[in-house]
């Protein structure tokens, strides 16, 4: 779930063109290998970002999609929007096949050029994405990390906006709107597995889980099996107070298809942009992860993988008090029992152990928390299979 660390420093568009001139280039070259005089720019109302990338570099590869599909989507804004690249590739084939992927400008192919760019700009790791800020305005530094946050809602990609962008976050998160966590313009539903849809609204007042996870994660595959277990016990013990919502992380249309097959709860859409907004609102950094959201729309618990895992249904509502009851309950059961017994069926003597899950070696049948357990073999007994030796 991390991003490389990309960086670069901000350096003013003169900078830019003073180096250039000091090369002889008064001109950028187009797609079509047309000549774009510098002179006929917009300098005061353009934002002029200088991409530096390679066609040998894979997170290169990986990024420039995203950074065409949000150029184009800000062009057709009618955003005033440029960028120029700046190639790192070591000769002129590398180069010419990674251009033409690109929609934008580029500044002719130089390998010395290049390179006192690169040096002037301290650019240390590619791609890395350089804003030209002629006013003076406070302007982003690792635009890579803002655009793969936020998309084409990071522009006009000043420190400004990404602290706006954090706000919205914060307020998102806190808001108590599980509608707004949700939904997403032009989409008012989440997905089920028989391929139906539900209206989000349909969840406000219920605790909701979302949860984080793929298909291609083993251990994404073994907490599901717990969560469907403790889902299905409050679904037939207290009715539909309780959903789960997936947020997929699954690679491709197929693979979530067969994730969500498995499930009985619902998911959001997997072309949706949303999965990537709550990955980042609640600071999800690994999966499985399950977030915990109360009847109000609040977080309960962002640790809600370990409350499923340690206390199943058993803990709903998954309140602080709830799990503090639970503990309590546990405490007394286990001041109730002997230190140690000695029982028929076994020949050495067992000692009471917390465990968080263990299958009895007498009925078979799996067991949680308390267990007489022996030291000397691999043997666990449920406290209700005891049988004492006289």
């Amino acid at each position: 779930m991390s991003k490389p660390d990309y960086q670069a420093t901000n350096l003013p568009l003169w900078d830019f063109l003073t180096i250039l001139a000091s090369e002889g280039v008064n001109f950028l070259l187009s797609g079509e290998e047309d000549k774009v005089p510098l002179s006929s720019f917009d300098y005061e109302k353009t934002t002029i970002c200088l991409f530096f990338s390679a066609n040998w570099c894979r997170p290169c590869q990986s990024f420039t999609p995203k950074l065409v599909q949000l150029y184009n989507m800000l062009r057709t804004m009618g955003k005033e929007l440029e960028i120029v690249f700046i190639s790192l590739d070591h000769d002129e084939d590398g180069f010419n096949a990674h251009f033409e992927t690109m929609p934008w400008l580029t500044v002719p192919f130089d390998v010395n050029l290049h390179k006192k760019l690169r040096e002037r700009f301290h650019v240390v790791r590619i791609p890395s994405l350089v804003p030209l800020n002629l006013d003076g305005q406070s302007v982003e530094e690792d635009l890579i990390g803002l655009i793969e946050d936020f998309g084409e809602d990071a522009f006009p990609f000043t420190k400004k906006r990404r602290e706006e962008l954090k706000a919205i976050d914060d307020s998102m998160r806190q808001g108590g709107k599980i509608d707004q966590l949700l939904a997403h313009l032009g989409r008012d539903y989440v997905v089920a597995s028989d391929g139906g849809t539900v209206l989000v609204s349909k969840l406000i007042g219920k605790t909701v889980g979302l949860y984080f996870g793929a298909h291609w994660c083993p251990p994404c595959r073994a907490f599901t099996a717990q969560l469907v277990e403790a889902y299905n016990q409050l679904l037939s013990s207290r009715g539909d107070c309780f959903e789960v919502v997936l947020v997929s992380s699954d690679r491709d249309q197929k693979e979530f298809d067969v994730n969500i097959s498995s499930m009985p709860w619902l998911a959001l859409p997997f072309e949706d942009r949303t999965r990537q907004d709550l990955c980042r609102i609640f600071n999800i950094k690994a999966i499985p992860a399950l977030v915990l959201i109360g009847p109000d729309g609040k977080p309960i618990s962002t640790n809600g993988k370990k409350i499923i895992t340690l206390y199943g249904a058993k803990a709903f509502p998954f309140t602080q008090s709830s799990i503090e009851e639970i503990e309590e309950s546990l405490r007394k059961e286990g001041d109730s029992l002997p230190r140690q017994i000695q029982d028929i069926k076994h020949q050495h003597v067992l000692k009471l152990d917390m465990a968080k899950a263990y299958v009895c070696n007498y009925c078979e049948r799996q067991g949680k928390f308390w267990a007489f357990s022996c030291d000397a073999c691999d043997y666990d007994l449920h406290p209700t299979c005891v049988e004492e030796a006289s």
